[in-house]
C-alpha cells in the first residue's frame, strides 16, 4: 500500500537515472537510482508476484520467509508476459533495478519505521540457467520494508487487467485509484497533486495531455481496470465500475492441501491458481456452498474457469 500511495518507481520509459524525494504531510520517501536507473513501473510486476505468494501462504497458514524460491516462467505467465528468451532478458534487467534502487523513507510498515537506505529487493539468485541463456528458476529476498508490510497484510488486491495495461502512466493511474478510491463509488483529485503522486516529470501542460488521452481511450474502450476516468477542469475523477470487492466482503474459509495446487495448474494452464482461489472462495460464500471435497471442487472450478476464458 505504501508505494501505492507514493512513486516509487519510475513511469519513464527511458533509464531515470534522477534522485527523487517526495513529502505528503510529515512522511517523506527519497528514491536513489543506480548506473541502469530506477525501478520501473513494470519492473514492479516481480514484488506483485512475490507478494501474492507469501499473502497466498499467510491465508493458508503457512509460514513465509524473506527469501523466495520459484520459476521464472510462472512469473512470466502469471504478470500477462510471454515466456521467450527476450523476456528472461528484460525480467534480468527488472531484477537489477530492483536491487539497486535505494529507498530511504519514515513511511511505517507494519508498525516498524524504517530510517536506513534499503533496496525493494535484498538480492536476486538465478538458480538454474539452461545453456540458451534463459533461467529456469529464481531466488529473491526481500527488503526487510517490504516484508514487513506484507506480513501485516498492509497489501491490496489487483484486478488481473493490470497487467495487460502497457502505459507506465495508465498502471501508475490505477494504482492510486485502487488506493484511494478502492471500493468508493468516486474519488477526485487535482492534476497537480496527482501529477506529484505520479512521479512525473512532464511539464503541467504535457501531463494534461497525457491524462486527456487516457480518458479519451477509456470512453471509447473502458480499458482501465475497476475504474473509469474522467477530467472536469483542473480535477481527475476516477469512478468504481463496481468490479472492487468491498474491504468486508466474505470468503469462504476451507483449507487446501497436498498437490491441488499443481493440479490446478494443469487445470487452468497460464493462469495465477492463487488469484483463482481468490474468486472461487468468493463465489462459494456468495452461493453459501461449503464443498465436502475442496480441493476437487477447486479444481474442477479452475477447469471451468479455463474453459469459459482459455488463456491469460
Amino acid at each position: 500500500m505504501a508505494s501505492m500511495e507514493h512513486p516509487i518507481f519510475s513511469i519513464s520509459t527511458k533509464p531515470d537515472r534522477q534522485i527523487r524525494r517526495y513529502e505528503n504531510g510529515s512522511n517523506f520517501v527519497e528514491i536513489t537510482p543506480s548506473v541502469k536507473g530506477l525501478a520501473t513501473v513494470h519492473d514492479r510486476d516481480v514484488l506483485i508476484y512475490c507478494i501474492s505468494q507469501l499473502i497466498g501462504a499467510l491465508n493458508d497458514g503457512r509460514g513465509v520467509s524473506k527469501v523466495l524460491r520459484f520459476s521464472a516462467a510462472d512469473l512470466l505467465q502469471a504478470t500477462n508476459r510471454p515466456v521467450g528468451g527476450e523476456s528472461y532478458v528484460r525480467l534480468r534487467s527488472a531484477l537489477e533495478r530492483l536491487v539497486g534502487t535505494i529507498i530511504t523513507t519514515n513511511v511505517t510498515t507494519g508498525n516498524i519505521e524504517e530510517m536506513d537506505g534499503f533496496g525493494i529487493i535484498k538480492r536476486f539468485k538465478i538458480v538454474r540457467e539452461t545453456r540458451d541463456g534463459r533461467m529456469q528458476e529464481l531466488e529473491i529476498e526481500l527488503s526487510d520494508w517490504v516484508f514487513n508490510a506484507i506480513s501485516a497484510k498492509e497489501v491490496l488486491t489487483l484486478s488481473r487487467d493490470y497487467f495487460r495495461l502497457r502505459k507506465p502512466l495508465e498502471r501508475r493511474l490505477y494504482e492510486i485509484a485502487r488506493k484511494h478510491c478502492g471500493a468508493k463509488a468516486e474519488w477526485k483529485i487535482g492534476l497537480e497533486k496527482l501529477k506529484m503522486k505520479c512521479g512525473s516529470t512532464s511539464n503541467e501542460r504535457e501531463f494534461r495531455r497525457l491524462i486527456q488521452k487516457i480518458v479519451d481511450e477509456d470512453v471509447t474502450h473502458g480499458h482501465m481496470p475497476d475504474y473509469a476516468i474522467q477530467m472536469d477542469g483542473d480535477f481527475v475523477i476516477f469512478r468504481g465500475r463496481g468490479s472492487v470487492p468491498s474491504p468486508v466482503e466474505e470468503t469462504m474459509d476451507a483449507p487446501l492441501g497436498g498437490s491441488v495446487y499443481e493440479d490446478a495448474r494443469v487445470a487452468a494452464p497460464g493462469w495465477d491458481v492463487r488469484y483463482i482461489e481468490e474468486e472461487w472462495r468468493r463465489w462459494c460464500a456468495a452461493e453459501e456452498i461449503l464443498p465436502k471435497n475442496p480441493e476437487r471442487h477447486f479444481v474442477k472450478f479452475c477447469s471451468s474457469w479455463f474453459e469459459k476464458r482459455g488463456r491469460p
